[in-house]
């Protein structure tokens, strides 16, 4: 199929239309569906960066929608008010589940996916147990003999957070891992025999057998050939950018899915040709979208995830530096890019103070005749703070 020419700015009102910057999702859910999945991350400077990745796209959206709609309403403070115990009370029944938590097989990012991603996962899980690997493959002797007793425990109590464990000693070489319970859990939880189904205080996670996290018939889903898996990976990646590069390996799988884009001054690129009719509705468009309120993106927001197409197409420039070490930083620990209808013009760099109550910005740098006070006390106010 010959290439669609497109001009910059025309690319650039898509990709916001398509990545339901101008018209939010009504729910999480919907949101979830047409992206494919949501970026997980711990990280809490100024909000998570699922929860900034959807409070621009879902109406209404509250801090923690994703984890309520992926595990119900469950916290452990209102347990204990209730007289219960900590860390135990009720999540979202399997039967009710209409997402989870895992890895994207060929990146090892955590995110959230709709149940129909599970088949897919199953290979990777299948081959994982084989492999060397301190943070996702074959258990060490010695997480050898504690995995029997953590599946036991977490069968017969439910769900079970690795400080639910005593004694287990240190494990020293997995990041992030401070004990053999954590260690063994995580690699359990990355061999399928584990799923999240809940979090509590500080983002601890809570482990379930899968039969417990997801609805039976899910489970009971045959492994896919590695084909329809490498399309559903090429796939999945097109609903989450909408317009993006792809890879050699890539593109066989999607050809006849696919719609060639050329924009001067950009790599080859590709949408969906199921978004072709959108595409066509702003190429015919007369109104503008550039006197729009702008928005904080989230550091790994999929509008400028690929950092190579949002530097030739949008002109920025951005790297998240939050593991950049302090004396490299250029913009900051966690700079938020500033989107102005169809421009990207700088970004800020917020720090919530929550026992004061205030959002600090750390730094900020905007191009002239721009403001983001506005976005910043939009920010603010979402995250309850002055």
């Amino acid at each position: 199929m010959p290439p669609l020419r497109l001009d910059p700015l025309t690319a650039r009102r898509f990709m916001r239309r398509a990545l339901l910057l101008d018209t939010p999702a009504p729910d999480v859910g919907s949101a979830l569906a047409h992206l494919g999945y949501i970026q997980i991350d711990p990280i809490n400077v100024c909000g998570r960066m699922h929860d900034l990745i959807l409070r621009n796209r879902v109406g209404g959206y509250a801090e923690g929608g994703l984890m309520r709609h992926l595990h119900g309403g469950f916290s452990e403070k209102s347990s204990l008010e209730r007289g219960g115990p900590p860390g135990r009370g009720v999540v979202l029944p399997a039967a009710q589940r209409t997402a989870f938590e895992h890895h994207i097989p060929s990146t090892g990012i955590l995110v959230a996916f709709t149940n129909d991603a599970w088949p897919h996962l199953l290979s990777e899980m299948r081959h994982r147990p084989r492999r060397s690997g301190s943070w996702s493959g074959r258990l060490t002797p010695k997480q050898k003999q504690l995995a029997p007793r953590l599946l036991a425990e977490i069968t017969a109590r439910g769900p079970l957070s690795s400080e639910d464990f005593e004694d287990t000693g240190r494990s020293r070489a997995v990041w992030g891992a401070a004990t053999q319970a954590k260690a063994t859990l995580q690699k359990l939880f990355f061999h399928g025999e584990l799923l999240i189904a809940r979090r509590g205080e500080g983002n601890r996670r809570y482990y379930d057998l899968p039969d417990r996290v997801l609805p039976s018939k899910i489970l009971r889903q045959p492994e896919p050939s590695a084909p329809e898996t490498g399309r559903w990976e090429a796939l999945l990646k097109l609903r989450q950018r909408r317009l993006t590069s792809l890879k050699r390996d890539e593109l066989p799988h999607v050809a006849d899915l696919v719609q060639p884009v050329t924009v001067e001054g950009c790599p080859p690129l590709y949408c969906l040709k199921s978004d072709l009719t959108l595409l066509s509705e702003i190429q015919n468009r007369e109104s503008k979208i550039e006197k729009v309120a702008p928005l904080l993106l989230a550091p790994l927001d999929p509008l400028i995830y690929d950092r190579r197409v949002t530097s030739a197409l949008w002109q920025f420039d951005y790297t998240w530096e939050v593991y950049t070490p302090p004396a490299k930083r250029q913009r900051g620990y966690y700079a938020l890019p500033v989107l102005a209808g169809t421009e990207i013009v700088g970004h800020v760099d917020p720090k919530a103070d929550r026992p004061a109550r205030r959002l600090r910005v750390m730094r900020r740098s905007l191009k002239r005749g721009h403001s983001a006070t506005d976005a910043v006390r939009a920010l603010a106010h979402w995250l309850g703070l002055k």
